[in-house]
Formats: structure tokens, C-alpha cells, sequence
């Protein structure tokens, strides 16, 4: 496994992140165990997770990292652990409080929680799954600085962050001289190239480090869109997948030539941009965690990252995309 540097932190983690989504509601217990042994064997030390994740059962999936790190055998020591706060909760006693939002009373009670269900004492990353523009950042910094002060959190990430909310972030946290942002999780895909625009070009200059969701593009980029299985993602995707069936059919034959599978190739060439620190892979089962791990050791020639932006056409950096 390769590893990385967190943003301008001395973290490192490494370049795959387990995104732990479908543990509870898609992955039983057990597998989830074992995927996250097999994590640890091949050296996947960064973890990602949600409060509200486990569908109707909100914090479903924490608890089971939490039962996962109380068999001991210094799992959690070697797991670098984010997890994120701004939707509601089940707990309805909050009102109004519940709602999307990043006040400091949310923050520390979510985190409360989070802390309970996973069974640990202090989370490397929290971070923000929402931009809320009603919630001042004398307040987020305000709770997040004294957050890290008792030790309960290290480091603070964003998640679907604009550009400028990126930077408008970092100067207010370098005027109360507090590290600021170390991450955002921004969505980014072959067929998602947008954040090149703009998001890209601001976590690198701040040095916030990007986590990729859905690299695959909700499985569209996963090999199996063009014949879905019954039952699968991709399956109750038809207008997609009808909207981009000509790229999907070039992507096949690229794939094929290049002699890597589909997924493989999509994950590789996130991982190829210089400020992407890892794509969040969401296995549910073993096998394909496993496969997954190919992806760190493709490589492209220029000439095959010319074909693919044939194919995915990107947008280029502002403002040269639109200006002179």
C-alpha cells in the first residue's frame, strides 16, 4: 500500500480510504469484520464513516466499527478514523436543533455520540458532511479549536465544500491562528469532472488534501452498467446509463486494450491527480474490497490519459476554461 500526507498535515493515510456506507444496511456484521481485517492486513489504515449512515437505523454502521474495535488486537490504534457531523439524528428531543445545520450545541452533542457508538475516546478526523452558510465561522472554529484543545478530535475536514467556501474557511481559521481545514470529500469521477474547475485548484492551494466519494459514479463506472445484474445500482439507473452508454461503450473498449478492469482504471486515474490524497472505496463484500486494491499499482502513459479525456471530456482550471 502507498500512503500519503493528509493535506498539510503529518498525517499520513493511505491512498485507498474504506468507506464503510453499506455496513449494516447492505454488509451483514461479519463481513463488515472481515473486510476491515482484510484492511488492515493489506495496510488501508484510513477509515471513513458517517453518524448518519445505516439508512433508517441512523448510527447503525459506527456502532459496528465500535464492536469491530473492542476486539481488540490494536485495531484501533492503527485505524486513522473520520467520521462526519450536520444531518439529523433519530433523536427527535432536539427540535429544531436536529435539523441540517453545524451550530456549536450540534457539534459537541453529535460528536457525544459518535464517540459512544464507536466505542473510542477521540476521532482523527471530523468532519463537516455540508457547508452550512448560516452558521458563522467564529462559531465553527470557536467549537472545533477547543474541540482539539481537550484531545477528543485531531483534525478537522469538509465534505461538499465549494471553492470558495475552501478559502473563506482557511482565512478565518489563520486569523484566530487555528490549522484550519486539513481535508475536504468532494464527489469526483471520470464522469464527474467539475471540482476541476474550481475545488481542486483551492484545496491545493490551501493545502487541504481531497477525499474522493463515489469514484465510480454511483457503479455507472464500475463495468457492469452496460448489463446490470437484476437487483443491482446500476440497474435502476437506465436514463443514465442511456445518457452516457456511447462513453460507457468507449470506456469498456479502453478498459479491455489496457488490460485492467473497468473500476481499476476509474479509481487509478482519480488517484493520478496531484490533489487527490485517496478515493473512498465501498465494498460489500471481501472480493471486492480485494480487487480494489489494484488500483494503487496502475499507472498511465500520456498517451493513455489523452484517450480517457477524449472519452470524459474535463472542464480545465478557471478561469482559463472561460476566459483568455
Amino acid at each position: 500500500m502507498e500512503y500519503s500526507q493528509l493535506g498539510r498535515s503529518g498525517m499520513k493515510v493511505s491512498r485507498l480510504c474504506l468507506g464503510t456506507m453499506n455496513f449494516g444496511p447492505v454488509t451483514e456484521e461479519k463481513e463488515a469484520f472481515r473486510i476491515m481485517d482484510a484492511a488492515l492486513d493489506a495496510g488501508v489504515n484510513f477509515f471513513d464513516t458517517a453518524n448518519v449512515y445505516g439508512q433508517d437505523r441512523k448510527g447503525w454502521t459506527e456502532e459496528i466499527i465500535g464492536r469491530w474495535f473492542a476486539q481488540g488486537g490494536n485495531r484501533r490504534e492503527k485505524v486513522v478514523l473520520a467520521t462526519k457531523v450536520y444531518n439529523p439524528m433519530n433523536d427527535e428531543n432536539d427540535g429544531p436543533n436536529n435539523e441540517r445545520n453545524l451550530s456549536a450545541y450540534k457539534i459537541r452533542r453529535h460528536l457525544e455520540g459518535s464517540l459512544k457508538r464507536l466505542q473510542t475516546d477521540h476521532i482523527e478526523l471530523y468532519q463537516m458532511h455540508h457547508v452550512d452558510r448560516n452558521t458563522s465561522w467564529d462559531e465553527l472554529w470557536e467549537v472545533f479549536q477547543s474541540l482539539v484543545q481537550q484531545g477528543t478530535i485531531d483534525y478537522v475536514g469538509s465534505s461538499n465544500f465549494a471553492g470558495w467556501d475552501l478559502v473563506k474557511a482557511q482565512a478565518a481559521a489563520k486569523s484566530r491562528h487555528f490549522f484550519g481545514l486539513v481535508s475536504e470529500q468532494h464527489k469526483y469521477s471520470l464522469l464527474c469532472r467539475l471540482p476541476e474547475l474550481e475545488v481542486l485548484p483551492a484545496a491545493q492551494d490551501q493545502g487541504i488534501g481531497v477525499i474522493v466519494w463515489s469514484p465510480l459514479d454511483g457503479g455507472l463506472l464500475g463495468g457492469n452498467a452496460l448489463n446490470p445484474a437484476k437487483g443491482s445500482r446500476s440497474a435502476n439507473q437506465t436514463e443514465r446509463i442511456e445518457k452516457h452508454r456511447q462513453q460507457l461503450e468507449d470506456f469498456s473498449a479502453f478498459c479491455k486494450d489496457f488490460g485492467e478492469k473497468e473500476a481499476d482504471v476509474a479509481l487509478a486515474w482519480v488517484l493520478q491527480h496531484p490533489a487527490i490524497t485517496a478515493p473512498i472505496i465501498g465494498p460489500r463484500t471481501l472480493e471486492q474490497f480485494e480487487q480494489a486494491l489494484r488500483a494503487v499499482e496502475i499507472t498511465f502513459d500520456q498517451a493513455a490519459l489523452d484517450r480517457l479525456d477524449e472519452i470524459f471530456p474535463g472542464y480545465g482550471e478557471a478561469p482559463k476554461a472561460y476566459a483568455w
